[in-house]
């Protein structure tokens, strides 16, 4: 019998013309090991085993794949171990945040914006990107109404170096304000917490995209005994008619194809 995949379960993200799968690959494990808040340490995987994850993610169905300049080496790395294979993948970056020494740094202005999203075409060796969000530290409406990173997303998108653009926020306000103008907003929606689902409503409302991280809590979700948190953590994004896609970043094939068998087995329910 052959695994459950989800090639037949893709959809739109909002009305930016791309279909994602209904899980994303988040990539942070493959650039940096400081500073990362999951409940036990990792490695970061050698090259073999990132490509082996990749091939399998993609054999999986899965074709969104988020990296983020604030990830470590995870750009410079995916841009060799994804020669080839461009057309295979919906690729979302972000800009606002570095990570340099084990420190976080933002930077909202239209310079630091564009330099951040020429690098990363550099880096992921490719002439666009799908999809930049911009990672925020927490101000967002000071980040949306007084910098000028979204004008400058707007400019790079009718350029066309990338094919859309939104904002990872932490705030409600943020994220519906975000959508008012750009394409997409990614919030935070799991057991745990639920206070964004109206960025959520919003952008379903309005024809706009969602993605979701810490979907699984980054691995803290805990529930009664005997309760599968990955079968209830996707029961309750994917009733979201708003959610597009949830990012989920593991490094564990096993995992992963345990977290894509639930996922079609969930959606087939829904």
């Amino acid at each position: 019998m052959s695994l459950p995949t989800l090639h037949d379960f893709h959809r739109p993200l909002g009305s930016t013309g791309l279909l994602v799968s209904p899980l994303g690959l988040g990539t942070v494990k493959l650039g940096r090991d400081q500073g990362v808040k999951y409940p036990s340490g990792f490695q970061i995987p050698g090259d073999d085993e990132a490509r082996m994850l990749l091939r399998q993610a993609r054999n999986l169905g899965i074709n969104l794949i988020d990296t983020a300049p604030a990830y470590g080496r995870s750009e410079e790395r995916l841009g060799p171990l994804l020669r080839g294979q461009r057309q295979d993948w919906v690729i979302v970056s972000k800009v606002g945040e570095e990570f340099v020494d084990g420190v976080s740094h933002h930077d909202f202005s239209a310079t630091h914006t564009r330099f951040s999203v020429e690098r990363s075409l550099q880096r992921l060796e490719t002439d666009f990107i799908d999809l930049v969000l911009v990672h925020s530290d927490g101000n967002d409406l000071h980040i949306l109404n007084d910098c000028e990173v979204y004008q400058t997303l707007e400019d790079l998108k009718r350029e066309g170096k990338i094919r859309g653009y939104g904002f990872s926020g932490k705030t409600v306000e943020g994220g519906v304000k975000a959508l008012e103008q750009g394409d997409c907003a990614m919030v935070t929606y799991n057991l745990n917490s639920r206070s964004e689902k109206a960025v959520i409503d919003y952008a379903a409302a309005h024809g706009k995209g969602i993605l979701v991280k810490k979907a699984l809590a980054s691995g803290h979700v805990c529930l009664e005994p005997g309760v599968d948190p990955i079968h209830a953590s996707f029961m309750l994004l994917f009733a979201q008619t708003g959610v597009a896609s949830a990012i989920v970043g593991t490094i564990n094939p096993l995992h992963l194809a345990h977290n894509v068998a639930t996922a079609a087995q969930v959606i087939r329910q829904l």
